[in-house]
């Protein structure tokens, strides 16, 4: 049975869901990126900051960098749930699974918060 993906339960379709969501977001921001770097190919220190000062981009930067959280948290918790199974390191299984995931939950946050301090220089 399919389930609303608006629905805060964790089903696969939400996963799909986010995975595919967040891979656009990323694709629009390395597109409008290179896009940048195309029709500016001389930048320097100057033009880089004239970008990055505007609202809207450090707005579209927040939600890449957002999008980059989901798509790898869905990816590192998929891998963790298809590998590291009790068929393979058998009753560890579990407890290296959780560990491995708050590794990846905390390693994200940590990232996403060292981004943030950098892109709103906090």
């Amino acid at each position: 049975m399919v389930t609303n993906v608006t629905n805060f339960s964790r089903s696969g379709l939400y996963d799909w869901m986010a995975q595919r969501v967040s891979a656009v977001v990323l694709a629009a921001y390395f597109v409008f990126l290179i896009g940048f770097l195309l029709v500016n190919p001389n930048l320097g220190y100057a033009e880089w900051h004239a970008l990055f000062s505007h609202n809207a981009m450090r707005i579209f930067s927040l939600l890449a960098m957002l999008a980059i959280v989901v798509h790898a948290w869905v990816g590192m918790w998929t891998i963790s749930t298809d590998y590291l199974t009790p068929m393979a390191f058998g009753r560890w299984a579990t407890v290296l699974r959780f560990f491995f995931q708050a590794a990846c939950g905390v390693l994200q946050f940590v990232l996403f918060v060292w981004g943030v301090q950098i892109l709103w220089g906090i």
